[in-house]
């Protein structure tokens, strides 16, 4: 006769499945897609300004504009991906979804490369004048590049948060202590995250750009396509093994609700002890399982939302969420709201890291890039010093840096995120800095050898004098890129973790679209009169550029310090020590992150 098990005992087998679930043994299975996706995105992009010059005929200007407008589309697209994940999709069936995506952007690009019919045909100017590329090949390599472009919206927000949620298998508010822990595993693994990004683009600048330009481009553009496919493939195999978290209903709609509800109500007084606004932790335990976020008293004008008037209640209990809304709902708001400014401060860098791609390969290609007499260099590959110094820096900030800046600060991580952002900030302006000396000493041999009128004639100085704003620009992404992500995930609220990934590559599309407007300010402001920007890079002023982008971020620098002066970080509900979840302790997300700044004004 078939027995039952007790419920007890089918709640503690399903307790330990669970405990089986997530943790480091999921990472493989997850980083192969993300290190597939920036593997086939470095190899375009890196070399993707000599396809498009050299193989379709593109002016330098249309061409650099072309890939900052790609770069800037595909930081763009994951808004959508994030908002589908979050609302009601979940991250792992939006990852897949998007790798499809970007498998058949790709096949599309290696078709373009393959078939003849797709290119304009091959010259050697002056004798053999080049056919720039006709409407319907760039239609086909448009379309390719928007599929890939999709499918980074559906694997860019969602792997970073989807690998994060390995390590949230709470079913129970932690207490501080558990907190504290969790908190020390994502912030080693945000770094594992960007160390396999690194790896991923370090691999793309030496392999792919190789066969690209000794190979062929066919090649050059399929490799990406098979690992794309592999990844997928072990995507799919660790299904068995991830936390998959639900989604909580989108996170867009409740931020509107609370809009919505202030704005009926804003003739309302708030009242002076919080106490009196509405909380319904049943309502608002599906979104907080880490925690309900506690109330502060800025932006107040939405805490009219949670003000509870007659109607906003039905018979049955349940609130109309246009006119009500709970304390935590109202407070994911205004998390959001607080997180922006310092949030922007990340665009500039992107706008930074925007010509690495364009004219610093044109300038490679000017110069010296013989490594022996007979083997010399791709251009694109010199941008592999970034990668190269962005993966040793990560290596040595865990084992050498932090536990050297703990002994000065007491904090288990050495320093905070917002401290992190700000080293990066001011080591990616010595970055463009170098670039302009460099360009300007480039430009001056080029003069002194009577070179500036050939633009095809290399110039007699050694391609390695680009590696240091290559390295220094690794070594401020090492900082920054880490720190801002973190940054993002920590203080979002719970629900909304695809969409601050998304946020963070949003803030990438933006610094590659104002690049592109940065460069066509600047290529009409100097045309006529000493044109800074041209094909003829020797008679160009790159220098100059890159100086203004030197001042741009000096800027930029000084408003993320203010913005972080003013900067309120995100309390939360925890459950002490003897799992009591109805004593409320204030717990800042920066306590978390370094185990004791009270407050924003400890950076500096």
């Amino acid at each position: 006769m078939a027995t039952t098990a007790p419920p007890a005992d089918r709640d503690g087998d399903e307790e330990q499945k669970k405990m089986k679930k997530g943790g480091f043994k999921t990472m493989p299975f997850i980083l192969v897609n993300e290190i597939c996706d920036r593997f086939a995105t470095a190899g375009f992009g890196a070399n993707m300004i000599t396809y498009l010059t050299q193989e379709l005929h593109m002016p330098l200007v249309d061409a650099s504009n072309t890939l900052t407008n790609f770069s800037g589309t595909s930081s763009l697209t994951p808004i959508l991906g994030a908002l589908a994940a979050d609302s009601f999709a979940g991250r792992f069936w939006i990852i897949i979804a998007g790798s499809l995506f970007y498998q058949l952007g790709m096949v599309g690009l290696v078709l373009s490369a393959l078939l003849r019919p797709l290119r304009p045909p091959p010259c050697s100017p002056p004798a053999t004048p080049c056919q720039q590329a006709s409407g319907w090949q760039l239609a086909v390599l448009y379309l390719s590049l928007l599929c890939t472009s999709l499918g980074s919206g559906g694997i860019r927000p969602c792997v970073v948060a989807f690998g994060a949620d390995q390590f949230d298998q709470q079913e129970k508010q932690p207490t501080a202590a558990e907190a504290a822990a969790i908190a020390e595993r994502k912030r080693r693994y945000f770094n594992l995250y960007f160390f396999s990004m690194g790896f991923a683009v370090l691999l793309a600048l030496t392999v792919v750009v190789y066969i690209q330009e000794n190979v062929g481009w066919g090649w050059g553009f399929g490799i990406p396509a098979i690992g794309m496919f592999v990844s997928i493939v072990v995507f799919v195999i660790g299904y068995p093994l991830y936390v998959l978290l639900k989604p909580g209903g989108s996170p867009f709609t409740r931020l509107a609700q609370v809009v919505v509800a202030a704005f009926k109500k804003r003739n309302a007084a708030v009242p002076e002890d919080p106490g009196k606004l509405y909380q319904d932790k049943e309502l608002d335990a599906p979104i907080s399982t880490n925690g309900r976020i506690l109330h502060t008293n800025q932006l107040t004008f939405f805490d009219r939302a949670a003000i509870v008037t007659p109607g906003d209640i039905s018979n049955s209990g349940q609130p109309n969420l246009w006119r009500l809304s709970t304390v935590h709902r109202v407070e994911e708001l205004k998390s959001i709201v607080r997180l922006l400014p310092i949030w922007s401060a990340g665009i500039m860098l992107a706008t930074a890291a925007s010509h690495n791609y364009s004219f610093a390969v044109m300038q490679a290609r000017t110069m010296d890039r013989h490594i022996t007499r007979h083997f010399q260099i791709p251009a694109a590959t010199m941008y592999i010093f970034g990668p190269m110094a962005m993966l040793v820096t990560l290596g040595l900030y865990d084992r050498v840096f932090v536990p050297l800046a703990r002994r000065v600060t007491g904090l288990p991580s050495g320093i905070t995120y917002f401290q992190r952002m700000a080293i990066g900030l001011a080591i990616s302006i010595l970055s463009v800095g170098a670039a302009a000396l460099v360009e300007t000493k480039r430009r001056d041999t080029a003069a002194e050898h009577g070179l500036a009128d050939n633009p095809a004639a290399v110039v007699p100085i050694s391609v390695f004098w680009l590696v240091p704003q290559f390295a220094i620009h690794g070594i401020g992404d090492a900082f920054s890129s880490v720190a801002h992500m973190e940054f993002l995930y920590d203080q979002s609220p719970e629900s909304m973790r695809s969409s601050a990934a998304a946020l963070f590559w949003l803030a990438t599309s933006l610094g590659n679209y104002m690049g592109t407007v940065l460069v066509t300010a600047v290529q009409h402001a100097t045309r006529g009169h000493g044109e800074w920007l041209q094909d003829n890079i020797n008679k160009g002023r790159i220098d100059n550029y890159y100086w203004l982008v030197t001042c741009l971020m000096v800027l930029n620098l000084g408003y993320y310090l203010v913005c972080f002066h003013f900067y309120t970080m995100k309390p939360l509900e925890l459950a002490d020590e003897n799992g009591d979840h109805e004593k409320e302790t204030e717990l800042s997300a920066v306590h978390r992150n370094g185990g004791g700044i009270g407050g924003a004004g400890g950076m500096v």
